[in-house]
C-alpha cells in the first residue's frame, strides 16, 4: 500500500513512533529501501532523483580542498553537478576509468559508463585507498553488486531500470558503512532530498520484475549490437554484453537517423520498456563523438526494432 501521510501521531506517552514526518522517512519508502538493500547486499536510502542522490553523496564524502576523480565518459549530469560544487572548494578531475585513478579523496566511477560504456579497473580501485562511489544504474544488481567489488557506495538513478517504466523520478544510495549511511540520512533530512511515496511504490513494483526485464533487455540488445556491427553505415558499436544500452557511431550528422525511427522513440533517458534513441554530442559537446547515438533497448520484438533501425539508417 502507498502511505501518503506527511505526519504521524506520537504514542500515548507523547513519544515519536517509527515515523513522524514524511521528510524524515515514510513506510512506503522504508519498504522499498529494504527491498533494494537485499538485492545489493547493503543498506539503502532513497532520494528524489538520481542527481539528488549523487549530490548528497558528494556532500557527504567531499569538501573544501578535496579532490573527486570522475570517470571520463560518465553520465554528463554527474560532472555538471560536481562542478557546481567547485565554487565551495571541491576539485574535480576526470580520468580513464579503465586505468588506475589519480590521487584523490573520492573516486567516482560508472559500471558501465553512460554513454561510452567503459568499465572500471576494479583491482586498481581497491588498491587506491580512496572512497569509491560506483554508479551502477546501467548494470543494476542483476549484473553487478558493486559493494562486493570494493565500492563504498553504490548509486542508482532508479528512474531508469529499477523502476523500469519511466513513471517515477527516484535515486538511491547503498552502502555497508553505518557511519556514512547516517551522514547521508542526516543530509537527506536537513536538505529535504527525500523521495515521494508514490515514486517509492513504483520502485517496489519495478524490483519485482527487474531480473526478468533485464534478461530480456540483454537478449534483445545483444542481437541488435550484432546486427549493427554488420551494417555499412555504422562505424563503431559499443556494448558491454549485458543490459539494454548500446551506443554506436555513424558518419556525419546523426540527427536524421534519430528522428527517422517510428517504433523507437527519439527521447532522452533509458531503461524503460519502450526503446529510445538520441545523439549525445549535441548535448555534451566534444567529450562525446559527434556521430554517437545512444540506443536504450526496450522490451519490443527484436525483429521489429531492427526493421525500424534499418529503415532509419538507410543503405
Amino acid at each position: 500500500m502507498i502511505d501518503r501521510s506527511t505526519v504521524w501521531p506520537y504514542d500515548e506517552r507523547g513519544e515519536p513512533r517509527d515515523f513522524v514526518y514524511q521528510r524524515y522517512g515514510h513506510p512506503t519508502g522504508t519498504a522499498a529501501e529494504r527491498a533494494l538493500g537485499e538485492l545489493e547486499g547493503g543498506e539503502t536510502l532513497l532520494f528524489g532523483s538520481g542527481t539528488t542522490a549523487a549530490t548528497a553523496c558528494a556532500l557527504a564524502l567531499g569538501g573544501p580542498g578535496s579532490t573527486v576523480a570522475l570517470a571520463e565518459g560518465a553520465y554528463f549530469g554527474t560532472g555538471v553537478m560536481l562542478r557546481e560544487l567547485e565554487r565551495w572548494g571541491l576539485r574535480v578531475v576526470e580520468f580513464d576509468q579503465t586505468r588506475p585513478p589519480p590521487p584523490a579523496e573520492v573516486v567516482w566511477v560508472e559500471s558501465p559508463a553512460n554513454p561510452t560504456l567503459t568499465s572500471p579497473a576494479w583491482e586498481a580501485l581497491r588498491a587506491h585507498g580512496a572512497r569509491v562511489v560506483c554508479d551502477a544504474t546501467l548494470s543494476t544488481p542483476v549484473y553487478l553488486r558493486a559493494l562486493d567489488r570494493g565500492a563504498d557506495v553504490v548509486l542508482h538513478s532508479a528512474t531508469k531500470y529499477l523502476t523500469g517504466h519511466h513513471d517515477a523520478l527516484i535515486g538511491a544510495l547503498v552502502t555497508r558503512d553505518r557511519a556514512l549511511l547516517e551522514r547521508l540520512r542526516e543530509l537527506r533530512t536537513r536538505l529535504g532530498l527525500g523521495v515521494a511515496p508514490d515514486a517509492a511504490f513504483a520502485l517496489q513494483q519495478g524490483l519485482e520484475t527487474l531480473e526478468v526485464r533485464m534478461r530480456r533487455h540483454t537478449e534483445t540488445a545483444t542481437e541488435l549490437a550484432r546486427r549493427l556491427e554488420a551494417h555499412p553505415r555504422v562505424v563503431r558499436v559499443r556494448y558491454p554484453g549485458f543490459a539494454g544500452v548500446i551506443s554506436f557511431d555513424v558518419e556525419g550528422d546523426p540527427l536524421p537517423i534519430e528522428t527517422a525511427t517510428t517504433l523507437i522513440r527519439n527521447q532522452t533517458s533509458l531503461g524503460g520498456v519502450v526503446s529510445s534513441i538520441e545523439s549525445r554530442h549535441r548535448w555534451e559537446g566534444d567529450r562525446i563523438p559527434r556521430g554517437l547515438l545512444r540506443l536504450s533497448v526496450g522490451l519490443e520484438d527484436v525483429d521489429a526494432l531492427w526493421a525500424d533501425l534499418e529503415a532509419a539508417l538507410g543503405s
